[in-house]
């Protein structure tokens, strides 16, 4: 079983640490956790992130955090699931917990008529070469923690500010962009969660 967990709207860095906590206390019998919540503002670099692709000066903070990939962007209006999954138990690899990740969101993108695909080389989720969803983990004794940030609504304009995940001119976009449904957060956490859920489970 895997238990949901929301978190709301949560700063940056105290949400790091408390995962970094968890993966590090866990035991093989603790149970899986997805973290569902939005950020604050905040440009995160990842392990290889470079300094040239934050692009301006900013007021927005920039955390050098331990997840993989470049620099990206978290606000209000992104949907943000934190995958706690001991894959080691699960007996598959990160390249596989990744697929899981995008086929997640892919299928949730589709219940809103929403076509997007995958880009060989780049995780993360794409709608005609836009991206729409980032991914970044970390594994610790072969225990994941980090996950995905799924933009529904949201302010795009700081990502002129930077080099999306490391890619110069790549263009950002957003559900609410892309269908005329009604967009619910808390429908879309559902959603969202209950096909994370079955792939992993499937495992």
């Amino acid at each position: 079983m895997i238990k949901i967990k929301e978190k709301g709207l949560r700063d940056y860095t105290s949400t790091w640490k408390e995962m970094i906590s968890f993966t590090e206390n866990r035991n093989d019998h603790t149970e899986d956790e997805l973290w569902i919540l939005e950020h604050y503002s905040v440009f995160t670099q990842g392990l290889s992130g470079k300094s040239e692709h934050l692009l301006k000066k900013t007021e927005i903070d920039v955390i050098q955090s331990d997840r993989g990939g470049q620099i990206t962007y978290h606000g209000p209006g992104q949907l943000i699931v934190y995958c706690l999954i001991d894959i080691k138990r699960l007996g598959i690899g990160v390249k596989q917990m990744v697929s899981i990740i995008e086929k997640s969101i892919i299928d949730l993108l589709s219940d809103y008529s929403i076509a997007s695909h995958k880009v060989p080389g780049a995780p993360g989720v794409y709608v005609d070469g836009s991206k729409i969803a980032a991914l970044g983990l970390k594994v610790k004794r072969g225990k994941t923690y980090h996950g995905l940030s799924l933009n529904i609504d949201m302010n795009l304009k700081p990502y002129s500010l930077i080099n999306p995940c490391g890619y110069k001119d790549l263009n950002i976009t957003q559900m609410s962009n892309l269908t005329d449904n009604k967009l619910e957060l808390d429908k879309i956490k559902k959603q969202l969660t209950k096909y994370l859920t079955k792939y992993v489970s499937r495992t």
